[in-house]
């Protein structure tokens, strides 16, 4: 503002798309910060290298496991088993929290198992599951599925309790029943609390199929981790715990992508995007509708028409 007059120049942070300084210099340079205080401790022998490999190691080794595909292989097992895990968890636990909502009787009966499910060692119960569900692929999924399990429920059933009271209030007053109620009032307002779920357990499902793969595996980042350590070859290991976190930050990244898409109106350029697409369509369908179409012709009479020269009647009328 200069001299009483309100300056309406856009900001940096407006004009880049609102990557403020707060939000993506400031992690860069914390990282910064600890690989150079890293790297410190290593050239100043504060840490052995044999218990904590250079950054710059562990980048070329990074690097060499994927130019000789070693790791391709065990990074797509890995990542099966994540997202099968997730997807199997998901499916099961906003069901039964859908259900609890609609339901306090089936939330009693849910809700302490849930919790029962949650407070269980799942690192123990690891051995339990691959002697039951063998040492393929099976095992890793249940064990991802469970770890992955509780944060989806309790989010979901947490969002479809907690309402807003006035918009509850405004359906039930307009005559809405017990249904429309729970589908245009419970359901929205529980969606972001949903997705909130939606990225812890896909996080824990990628820890899960690791422990899991740490127990026995034949395939997979974590039987990578495992033999790399049991060889002393920390590079390589902690080059695999680098993709690992790679991998889980990625997947947090596209669930909270699917939120910016699904759950638009809880941001303001979401609703304003919204208005403009509904608006862009309505025109169109307005176009269409007020476009003369062709001109109907009316259909002649097949025993009536024009004479002609040599029609008898036309040459009488010219006498």
């Amino acid at each position: 503002m200069t001299g009483g007059v309100r300056d309406d120049k856009p900001s940096w942070s407006s004009r880049f798309g609102g990557l403020t300084l707060g939000r993506v210099l400031a992690p860069l340079c914390f990282l910064v910060a600890i690989l150079v205080l890293w790297d410190l401790a290593n050239t100043q022998g504060w840490v052995s290298d044999l218990i904590l490999p250079r950054p710059g190691d562990v980048a070329v080794s990074a690097y060499e496991l994927f130019e000789t595909g070693l790791i391709w292989e065990h990074l797509w097992a890995t990542l099966f088993e994540t997202l099968a895990g997730f997807a199997l968890a998901a499916l099961l636990a906003i069901s039964l929290a859908l259900a609890a909502g609609w339901s306090r009787l089936l939330r009693n009966m849910i809700q302490p198992y849930a919790v029962t499910l949650q407070v269980l060692p799942m690192i123990s119960l690891a051995p339990i599951i691959i002697s039951a569900f063998g040492f393929g692929y099976q095992s890793k999924i249940v064990m991802a599925g469970l770890i992955s399990f509780f944060p989806i429920f309790v989010n979901t059933l947490t969002g479809l309790t907690m309402p807003d009271p006035q918009e509850e209030e405004l359906f039930r007053s307009l005559g809405a029943g017990r249904r429309k109620t729970f589908t245009y009032v419970l359901l929205p307002t529980a969606a972001p609390m949903v997705f909130a779920g939606l990225r812890i357990g896909l996080t824990l499902a990628l820890a899960g199929a690791v422990v899991a793969e740490f127990v026995s595996a034949q395939k997979g980042l974590g039987l990578l981790v495992q033999r790399f350590s049991y060889q002393l070859n920390l590079d390589d290991a902690f080059a695999v715990i680098l993709v690992l976190t790679a991998i889980g930050l990625l997947l947090y990244a596209a669930v909270g992508l699917v939120d910016r898409l699904v759950v638009f109106w809880r941001r303001e350029s979401g609703l304003v995007a919204r208005s403009r697409s509904r608006r862009r369509r309505f025109e169109r369908r307005a176009r269409k509708a007020q476009a003369p179409g062709p001109t109907p012709q009316t259909p002649r009479d097949p025993e009536h028409h024009e004479p002609t020269n040599s029609d008898p009647r036309h040459q009488e009328a010219t006498r």
